[in-house]
Order: structure tokens, then sequence, then C-alpha cells
């Protein structure tokens, strides 16, 4: 059988309720911070591209604080116990005073400080917001809701790079200041927003809250009073959840026993391959790619403009069609169409670069391989953007929900990291293979979720955790729990 095979539990449930207001604005507030991340992102690529931050600070701060970053994202590999809003208000305020200290910094050190900060913060919210927008949305709308976060991701890119597009043309030499300052606004949102939210049933559960205090939430969230059901599933799986870690003398390890190793592969996998598609060195490196094919300053900002817009409207789409199609199908359709345009883009590098990396390219020509990027930006932006986020976080039975999500958000952040640390010395030595290595490992993503992903689709997110029972491969580590399941090919 081949791994599209997907299992469909005949006795899911379709929970009583509909789509409140409520949880529209609870999901657009934790989403907020894919806004922080975002401008975080974005803005970076833009600031180290302007002469007046250039000059005090490269070449130093800009590969140190890097490491600074990704070493203080270890730290949220430790489960969070005190519930999903108080880690995104704790990463809020973090975030806040990281922004504070770049843009006042004078020295090295101030940047090396907020760095860290900026950091923990990012840390502290994608490893809470993704597991917070999956346990509150409904499940027949848990992709459209969860793909807010990456949508959030990509408008904070997009913001990130207007602004540092305006303040480039700042006389004074100050405009990286309010660059990186600007960063509070995103965190400003989140915190605001993020007090006036309860926390989510399945967290509330898992910290011993009130039979009424639980049920009183659920009512808010689903707009029923029928949520005794749900509330009961929810109870269950808690109970499971406590045993499961009664049973470990160390619960922080409990992910690593043979019945998870599905869930291991994928939460380690899936963010590895997710920053393998080179996304993120067209999205940090923008404008200093378009440099290297003839634009201008201001024109290669305005570039990167252009595919951050891109970027926004194919995660819209992304929004509409998830919980239609399904998340094998967008993963599928997604690495095609990236392999596709980076070979070609590959292609055309070469031969007008050829081997010695330089020559004159014409307005046309450059423009041919923008749109270009402009297609591969969108493959990723209807796939592997918003299901890298997705995926991970509804996967994972509760009692190792949040190790897991901690565990996919460090290997997203560190491979950030990697793969900034060594883009500039690949594209100095590979020039256009760099294109070809990473269409390399987009086939190689795409026929894992070929073979390996089974569909989640519509599953409620305490069964997610069932379907690798079910499937070709993964079933040699699971057990069968319920034979009552069937298998359909998707």
């Amino acid at each position: 059988m081949a791994g599209g095979a997907a299992v469909v539990d005949s006795s899911s449930k379709a929970y009583p309720g509909r789509m409140t207001a409520f949880v529209i604005f609870a999901s657009l507030v934790a989403a907020c911070g894919g806004l922080m991340l975002g401008y975080d992102i974005g803005i970076s690529g833009g600031v180290t591209a302007m002469s007046s931050f250039l000059q005090p600070f490269f070449p130093d701060v800009y590969r140190k604080e890097q490491g600074i970053v990704s070493f203080g994202l270890l730290l949220i590999l430790l489960p969070s116990m005190h519930g999903r809003k108080l880690s995104i208000i704790i990463g809020a305020v973090i975030f806040l005073l990281g922004a504070a200290f770049n843009a006042a910094a004078i020295h090295v050190a101030m940047l090396y400080i907020g760095r860290l900060l900026l950091g923990l913060g990012v840390g502290f919210v994608i490893q809470a917001a993704p597991l917070y927008l999956s346990e509150m949305a409904p499940s027949k709308s848990r992709g459209s809701l969860n793909t807010i976060f990456q949508l959030m991701i990509t408008i904070g890119i997009l913001l990130a790079n207007l602004v540092n597009y305006a303040t480039n043309k700042i006389q004074g030499g100050w405009g990286w200041r309010l660059s990186l300052g600007l960063a509070a606004l995103p965190a400003a949102i989140v915190l605001l927003g993020s007090i006036s939210l309860p926390d989510t049933p399945n967290s509330m559960i898992e910290r011993g809250a009130s039979e009424e205090d639980v049920k009183k939430n659920l009512r808010r969230i689903r707009g029923t009073d029928d949520v005794h059901e749900e509330y009961q599933d929810l109870c269950d799986a808690c109970a499971n959840a406590t045993k499961a870690a009664n049973n470990n003398n160390n619960k922080k390890l409990a992910i690593f026993q043979r019945k998870y190793v599905p869930q291991m592969v994928m939460t380690f996998l899936i963010p590895f391959f997710q920053q393998l598609t080179g996304i993120n060195v067209i999205m940090f490196y923008a404008p200093v790619l378009f440099q290297t094919l003839g634009f201008g300053n201001d024109a290669s900002l305005m570039s990167a403009v252009i595919t951050g817009l891109v970027n926004v409207a194919a995660t819209g789409v992304a929004f509409l069609v998830v919980d239609r199609y399904g998340r094998r199908p967008l993963f599928l359709e997604g690495g095609l169409q990236m392999l596709l345009s980076q070979v070609i883009i590959g292609s055309l590098i070469w031969k007008v670069f050829g081997v010695a990396g330089v020559a004159s390219v014409s307005k046309g020509y450059a423009y041919g391989i923008v749109a270009l990027i402009c297609v591969y930006v969108a493959g990723f932006a209807w796939s592997w953007g918003p299901l890298g986020w997705l995926v991970p976080s509804e996967i994972f039975p509760l009692e190792i929900r949040s190790t897991g999500q901690g565990i996919n958000a460090t290997i997203n952040m560190l491979m950030t990291f990697v793969i900034g640390q060594v883009f500039l010395s690949l594209l100095c030595a590979t020039k256009f293979g760099l294109f070809f290595i990473f269409a390399f490992f987009v086939l190689s993503m795409t026929l894992f979720v070929t073979f390996f992903l089974p569909e989640t689709r519509g599953i409620p997110i305490e069964d997610t955790s069932k379907v690798w029972s079910q499937h070709w491969f993964w079933r040699r580590f699971v057990p069968c729990e319920d034979s009552t399941r069937r298998v359909e090919m998707v």
C-alpha cells in the first residue's frame, strides 16, 4: 500500500457548536505571534543592507547575533507547564525588551542582548501559539485557523520590507533604529490581546482546572451549552496523558518511547525540510540577492516587497483550501512547484553568469528571474509554510504535545541559523548550484511526504495520534487500538 493511505476513524465525533466570534478573535491574537516572527525575519535582511548599520556594526555582529538567537531558542525544549496563554504573554514581554535594546544599541553588546531577548521571546511564542490555535479550533476548521499563524508571518515579513524601504531613505543614519524598534509593535499587540484570552480547555484540564471552569470556557468557545461529550473526551485524553507520564520517570523523555517514533520523526524532519526549501534565504537575503542580479538598492528592496506580497496572497490560498482538500495535496503540489521553479532559476542563472559568476543581466532577464522566484515563493506559501506549523501542532497526544512543539520550533530556528550562516559562503562557492542543492532537498521532502505522512484533515486533535496505527509503515511502531477504523486512499 502506498504512503498516501490515510486513516479515517469511523468513530470520530463531530462535536456540537459553531465557529464563534470569540474563537476568531482569540485565534487572531495568538496568530499575531507569527507577526513577531515574520517582522523579525524580514527586518534583519533589510537592516543588514543599510550602510548606516553596516559601518558601525558589520561584520562581527551579524554572525554572532544569529548564534545567540539560536542558543536562546534551545531553552524552549522544556515542556510548557504553565499553559499556552502565559507562554505567549511571557514571550511578548521578552520580545518587547529585545526590540528596545536593539533600537537603542550604541555598541555591539547591546545588539547581542537584544537579539538574545528577541530569540527567547519568539521561542516562547512559536512554541505555544500553534498549539493554542490547534486546541481552540473546531476540528473541521483547525487547518484554516492554524494557517493564520503562517499568514501573520508573511504579513510581518511584508511589513518589514516596507519599513526597510521607507527607513532606508531617512537622512541622518538613524533609519535602522526605527526599523528595529518597530518590532515592539507586534509584540505589544500580542501582549495586550493575550491578557483578555482564556487558556485552551485541553491545557486547563492538563493543569487541573475544575470541571465548572473548563465547561464554562468550552461553552464560550463553541457557542453551545452541549459541551459534555467534548469535555469528557478531553478528560479521557488527559487521563491517558497522566497515566503515560506516571509510567515514565522523566516526563521530558516520554516522547522518545517507541510508540511516539512517527511523531518524533515528523517533528524533526518537517521543520528540517521546511528550512531546506531555501525559503528563508529568499526572504532574508532578498535585497542582497536582487542586488547581485543587477538591481539598485531601492529596486532590490522593492523586489523584496513584491515577493512579500506574493507570500501573503499565496498563504491566503492555503487558508481557504487546507480544510477542504487536506494537508497532503498541498504538500505535494507545493513541492512540485518549488522543485520546477528552482531548477529553472538555477539554469537561467547558470546560462548568464556561468561558473565565473560575473555577467551583466538585462532588465527583462532579471525581471523574469524575479517572476520565477515569486512562483517559488507561492509554492512554499500554500504548502510547507503553513503546514510546517500546522501538522506538528496537531499530531501529538496531550502528554507530549508541548515537548513535541518545543522540539519543532527549536529545529525550525536552529535550521534557520545554520542556513543563515552558510548561505553567503555557499552562494560564493556554488553560485547557481545553490538552487540545485535546494531543489534536491525539495525533491527529497516531497517523496518523504508521499510515502510517510498520513492525512489528518478533519480529525479531532485528541484523535490524530491514532492515524499512525493504520499507516503502512508506522503501524509497526504503534499498536492498533481501535479495529473500527478503516483505511481510505487520499
